[in-house]
């Protein structure tokens, strides 16, 4: 099928991953599906939350926010309402757990890593973009502690991304976009590590049911954009070490 942008299928948006765009952060990443653009920064603290003190390991965890005019109209700020909205804590829940997923707590020592995903234009896709990002900058922050001689390696064991899949008319596709996630038949966020292990899988059927072989195919794109992000990941962090 043609996609409304011209796309195939299997198509991911353009995508951009830009390391250190936000240079008082450890490490940071401006990434961007299409026109959903996601500031993701990491700060590393030398310290962990009461609960953890003595344990001999790090945490790590997320805040995610979207800005007031990133959608069409303006979101309120939560600060406002007293709390994050249920949809907010999902996705931070969510992206801390796929960090999670791919590092050595122990070898982080009593840190404590900070993400801080903050959506400056919404398009669909934003908590995809994120954990992508997210894992960028976190890469890079333990680098700068390796530079600065206060750890010898990365606890870093795995990449991570994810990938937003779906049935649009019919025929699943991959990386939807807002005008196709609203409509779409099926919806769902594929997480997945480098080594191609599964994080997380988040699927709903919007309207009706679908069958098990399709849920077969949107795993199968999901896969393959994984792939493709995770060669990008790798490519953006390796020129960031270069310089």
């Amino acid at each position: 099928m043609t996609r409304v942008d011209g796309r195939t299928a299997d198509q991911l948006r353009p995508v951009t991953m830009t390391p250190g765009f936000m240079p008082n952060a450890e490490g940071s990443c401006l990434v961007e599906f299409g026109d959903t653009k996601v500031i993701c920064t990491a700060t590393i603290e030398p310290s962990v939350p009461r609960w953890m003190m003595g344990r001999g390991t790090g945490w790590l965890t997320a805040e995610y926010s979207m800005l007031p005019r990133s959608t069409s109209e303006r979101v309120q700020r939560e600060v406002n309402k007293g709390r994050p909205s249920g949809r907010t804590q999902e996705i931070q829940r969510l992206i801390g757990r796929s960090l999670r997923a791919v590092a050595d707590m122990e070898a982080m020592g009593e840190r404590t890593v900070w993400l801080d995903c903050d959506v400056l234009q919404a398009d669909g896709g934003t908590r995809t973009a994120s954990i992508t990002g997210a894992y960028v900058a976190t890469a890079l922050a333990f680098d700068l502690l390796i530079e600065r001689g206060e750890m010898t390696k990365s606890p870093l064991i795995d990449s991570v991304s994810a990938i937003s899949v779906g049935i649009i008319d019919g025929t699943p596709c991959t990386d939807l976009n807002y005008a196709e996630d609203s409509t779409a038949q099926v919806d769902m966020n594929v997480v997945m590590t480098g080594a191609g292990k599964l994080v997380e899988v988040q699927g709903t059927a919007e309207h009706g049911a679908f069958e098990r072989d399709e849920l077969d195919v949107m795993l199968d794109l999901a896969t393959k954009a994984i792939v493709e992000l995770t060669a990008r990941q790798e490519e953006v962090i390796g020129s960031a070490r270069t310089k």
